[in-house]
């Protein structure tokens, strides 16, 4: 598994903005990371409010489990900072998934002495700037000379996301954006609705987005270039658990190690929680189980064996 991780730096109002918890996260930072017996009753599994991608494995799980005789709760962080945290504070067991080595990566470098690695799930996740197929651009280098048509916006999701950190603190800076754009914050499905209305008005406009994703595969869209690889190079994303959770659940540890997506089974599991159920997540994840009893055989074999 390789953490080749560049460094790079959260603003600290930034930071502290996101690292306010849901009530799924304790108060104390000292706190024993294992839990007590009671407390295993229930495993605890956190996801991003909104993010299809974080939701579908969570419930993947949450639905396994439970098949297999575990009692699972699924919880929503306000962001991707408070998760690390829960997770780090033994508040929830699981982070589903977390992308620690480029998008996350100031988040795993602050909490990765508080949390356990439990293995990559799906590869080759990568980020950049999207536009739609029809538009003149090609590379993040022209967006300069395209500021007017753009309303001098680029349309992002949430503050607290890696995503979002990295563009307005790293891509913006380098290619020279700063003084002709700004990064316009508002959610995942805030994007896709902008995306949708330009693109059914065939109007000019660059988005942040990210693969595996179903968004990539629901709209004629295209990555813009980025000749200096500021947005890195293709990550993995992985399960984070809580210091001690291996030890108290091996039989789960293994099957999260064991346990691996497609790029095309995440993206086809994101379109039917979005698309087909209306964001009824537990519904979907089951249909999409009972559409692919091959991945709940293996990891319920997983759990059997351990």
């Amino acid at each position: 598994m390789s953490h080749s991780m560049r460094p790079w730096r959260v603003p600290m109002m930034l930071l502290a903005g996101s690292l306010m918890l849901t009530a799924c996260t304790g108060d104390d930072p000292e706190a024993d990371h294992h839990t007590t017996d009671e407390e295993q009753d229930v495993i605890r599994i956190g996801s991003v409010t909104g993010w299809s991608d974080q939701a579908g494995i969570a419930h993947l799980y949450e639905y396994v489990l439970e098949e297999n005789g575990y009692e699972v709760e699924v919880q929503d962080t306000l962001d991707v900072a408070p998760a690390y945290e829960a997770v780090a504070e033994g508040e929830l067991d699981l982070y589903a998934a977390a992308w620690p080595e480029v998008a996350q990566q100031v988040y795993w470098e602050e909490h990765q002495d508080n949390v356990e690695d439990l293995g990559d799930i799906y590869q080759d996740a990568q980020l950049f700037l999207g536009v739609p197929e029809y538009s003149e651009i090609t590379s993040i280098e022209e967006l300069p000379d395209y500021a007017d048509e753009l309303n001098g916006q680029i349309t992002g999701i949430e503050s607290g996301a890696g995503l979002s950190v990295l563009t307005e603190e790293e891509v913006m800076p380098h290619y020279g954006l700063e003084e002709d754009f700004e990064l316009q914050l508002s959610s995942a499905s805030g994007m896709v609705g902008q995306l949708e209305e330009a693109i059914e008005n065939n109007e000019e406009i660059v988005v942040t987005l990210w693969t595996p994703y179903w968004v990539t595969e629901q709209y004629d869209v295209r990555a813009l270039e980025d000749p200096d690889m500021i947005y890195g190079e293709p990550e993995n994303v992985h399960t984070l658990g809580r210091t001690g959770f291996a030890e108290d659940y091996p039989e789960i540890a293994a099957m999260i190690e064991n346990f691996s997506l497609t790029a095309e089974q995440v993206t086809d599991l994101q379109d039917t929680m979005v698309n087909e159920f209306d964001d009824d997540d537990s519904a979907a994840v089951q249909a999409w189980a009972e559409d692919n009893p091959e991945v709940v055989d293996q990891m319920s074999a997983d759990l059997s064996e351990a």
